[in-house]
């Protein structure tokens, strides 16, 4: 999309840190156990400013010396990687069975501890799931050096606690994820998508609840959405047999009286937009029309400057969008509570901010993540500020 140059992700070592990467579970393990400092944990470092910034590092541990595949089941539709296998090569090696981890996030180079910590996803969330519903087994080092595993190789798994949700989206706080289990998916054979011109936010609410509540089994249905015009357009995907994808894109046309059929995706689809400060939004689904009504009632943008845009998984209520510099991000968190909304900061150009700036109020849970981070990482060595509330 258009907008502004993006932003380079934000330092989060000086030049006097420590750095290292480590090859094997047993030598993460080592590393932490002989450090009493602080440890920030990065991937291959496409989403580090989609946490606040650390108060302290003493060491940054790149895990992109974790490189192995080093199960893969085909026929259990199961693999085991590292931590630091990056998903298009993963992606590569599936492709050859004709699977795939129904994951899409756009970041180039992004590694699966990274997606794990960071729980990316893309368009595809609206028929797979994110990170939570495909994670089924995970191993991490934590802050004393402990290898602790959860989960296993096998799709359905109830003994003990789910530990794999509880390390996604956590940013390396609780503890530095080295290998990790999916679930897969077969790749579609065929694909046909269905654009559709939207004039303004009612009609945009008016497809989403016509698709959500249709027997339609879209693998996507994204919206691009320019606030200053209103308008943009909606996508919708369709992934299966050649004869369903297209009895289903001509059925869509019929419920939402438009549309133009095509076996392309436009440039645009899964790409998070650009600008000087980009959020991630969530808030109801049904309430698609009314956040985009909040985009469009922002000020601060300068003269010839690109308004409030995005991208908006149409069904889901889940968005990124890029807002003008000089939005009031508290101002545009209380016109998204009514929606059960939020907003997080995804980049940001100039000073970093601190993380209540970043993440915004801490809510109810805040009490239990306390707990949590206690339980895990006692000293608070682990990803210092990162988290919500400076945890």
């Amino acid at each position: 999309m258009g907008g502004a140059p993006r932003t380079p992700p934000p330092a989060i070592a000086g030049p006097d840190t420590a750095r290292a990467r480590p090859e094997s579970v047993a030598e993460t393990a080592e590393l932490l156990r002989g450090t009493s400092g602080t440890v920030v944990p990065v991937g291959a470092g496409t989403k580090t400013g989609w946490a606040a910034p650390p108060t302290s590092c003493d060491l940054l541990l790149r895990t992109g010396g974790l490189c192995r595949i080093t199960e893969y089941l085909p026929g259990d539709l199961v693999v085991v990687a590292e931590a630091g296998v990056p998903l298009a090569a993963l992606q590569e090696c599936l492709a050859d069975h004709g699977q795939m981890l129904a994951l899409d996030p756009p970041e180039p180079d992004a590694t699966l501890g990274g997606i794990v910590s960071a729980n990316a996803s893309g368009p595809r969330r609206l028929r797979y799931g994110t990170v939570r519903d495909l994670l089924i087994g995970v191993t991490v080092v934590l802050a004393d050096g402990t290898v602790a595993r959860a989960g296993g190789k096998v799709v359905k798994n109830v003994a003990g606690y789910d530990l794999g949700k509880l390390y996604t989206g956590a940013h390396g706080s609780l503890g530095v994820v080295v290998s990790t289990t999916w679930r897969l998916h077969p790749r579609q054979p065929a694909r046909a998508t269905v654009t559709v011109p939207v004039h303004d936010s009612a009609q945009a609410g008016r497809y989403a609840a016509l698709l959500a509540r249709s027997t339609l089994t879209p693998t996507a249905a994204e919206l691009k959405w320019d606030a200053a015009a209103p308008g943009g357009e909606l996508v919708v995907l369709f992934e299966s047999t050649a004869a369903s994808v297209r009895a289903q894109a001509r059925d869509t046309v019929a419920l939402l009286g438009a549309g133009r059929v095509a076996d392309a995706l436009p440039g645009w689809f899964g790409h998070r937009p650009e600008g000087d400060l980009v959020l991630r939004l969530a808030y109801e689904p049904f309430a698609l029309p009314r956040v985009l009504d909040v985009l469009g009632a922002l000020d601060g943008r300068p003269s010839g400057a690109p308004g409030p845009h995005g991208t908006f998984s149409a069904c889901t209520g889940v968005a990124y969008a890029a807002v003008p510099a000089g939005t009031g991000l508290a101002e545009l968190r209380a016109a998204l509570t009514p929606y059960d909304g939020s907003a997080v900061v995804l980049a940001a150009a100039g000073p970093a901010r601190g993380a209540a700036e970043h993440w915004g109020p801490t809510g109810d849970a805040f009490p239990l993540m306390t707990r949590v981070k206690d339980r895990f990482d006692p000293e608070r060595r682990l990803s210092p500020g990162r988290l919500l509330g400076g945890l």
